[in-house]
């Protein structure tokens, strides 16, 4: 039989007991003590000192036994939040996929009627976007297509609880585009009026001018006609008077006073047809003077109507330009359209827009 080598020994089942009791292992060093105090040493005799080696070397082995036991303790202890970690993860993936199992349907429902919401909301949204279609950038035409596009629109019970505001946002945009349509129809009269003015002006310009090309033609051919008339006459003179000369030398006196009164005769023909020429040319000039009085006056409306347009054009930029600074600060586009509005009116007090 093997002597034991400890003088406390504890059993395993009790160990957890012993170490977390308070001053638990006071039985067992109790007892290893009690094993000392009944020692009595001798160290006279080889087998006496080979006694106090031996109790000694018991003590020893005890200690380190009881520590063993401790130590082997909180291994296991050590193990034990490792396993309750591991189960309690087990237990939320398990019931994670129980509550994604029993929130499918919802979820799912959800997503419908997310998708439900968000097609009558951009359904809203593509009514209003129609309803800013703006008259300075398309013709009567389209934005008359656009009011058609907006009065098709069915409000029902089909919006679901969109009725409403799909009604008022159809409201809206229809009296948007019928004002944009009643802007743009005003601007495009204007321009074919200014376009008919320009072709009638242009009109009377070429029939003046084929007027007065007749006019100078009929003119010079009147005078080369005179003019030929002249020479025939003077040359038929000169012949007479040869004739007269070389037949009548004798009345050679008379002959010159009628020379005389012939050169007369002619001399008043030429300045009658010079003040004639005169008057003419002063009517002339006075007529022309009333066609460039008429085409400064096209001119002057012409430019008064370009200045116009510039003016309205370069307002429209300063309300778009105001109108994109509300909507950057935050304000919705109807309201800060409705800004604008209202301040290029003057019916803000104390706030006006720099033109």
């Amino acid at each position: 039989m093997t002597e034991a080598t400890e003088l406390a020994v504890i059993p395993k089942e009790s160990a957890l007991e012993v170490f977390r009791a308070s001053n638990g292992l006071d039985p067992y060093l109790a007892k290893i003590r009690a094993e000392i105090d009944a020692f009595v040493p001798d160290v006279s005799t080889r087998k006496g000192r080979d006694a106090i080696a031996s109790i000694a070397h018991k003590v020893a082995r005890s200690k380190t036994a009881l520590d063993n036991v401790g130590k082997e303790l909180v291994a296991e202890l050590k193990e034990i939040p490792k396993k309750i970690d591991a189960e309690r993860k087990r237990m939320r993936d398990t019931l994670d996929a129980w509550r994604d199992e029993v929130r499918a349907p919802l979820n799912e429902w959800e997503a419908a009627e997310a998708a439900r919401v968000d097609k009558h909301e951009q359904a809203i949204e593509d009514i209003e976007e129609v309803g800013t279609t703006d008259p300075g950038q398309y013709d009567a035409e389209y934005i008359r297509q656009c009011i058609a596009n907006v009065e098709v629109v069915e409000i029902g019970p089909h919006w679901e609880e969109f009725e409403a505001e799909a009604a008022r946002t159809k409201d809206k945009a229809l009296t948007s585009l019928r004002a944009a349509l009643t802007t743009r129809e005003k601007h495009e009269a204007e321009q074919a009026e200014l376009e008919r003015l320009r072709a009638e002006a242009a009109a009377r310009e070429q029939k003046e001018r084929e007027e007065r090309i007749a006019r100078e033609a009929a003119e010079r051919a009147q005078r080369e006609a005179e003019q030929r008339a002249q020479a025939e006459r003077e040359a038929a003179a000169r012949r007479e008077a040869e004739a007269k000369a070389a037949a009548e030398q004798a009345k050679r006196d008379a002959e010159l006073a009628e020379q005389r009164r012939i050169e007369a005769e002619k001399r008043a023909e030429a300045e009658r047809l010079a003040a004639a020429e005169r008057e003419r040319q002063a009517a002339e000039q006075a007529r022309q003077a009333e066609i460039k009085r008429q085409a400064e006056e096209q001119a002057r409306l012409y430019r008064e109507a370009v200045a116009r347009e510039a003016d309205k054009a370069h307002k429209a930029k300063i309300n778009r330009a105001a109108l994109d600074a509300f909507i950057a600060g935050g304000m919705p586009e109807a309201c800060a359209k409705q800004a604008v509005t209202l301040i290029a009116q003057r019916k803000i007090p104390q706030i006006t827009i720099s033109y």
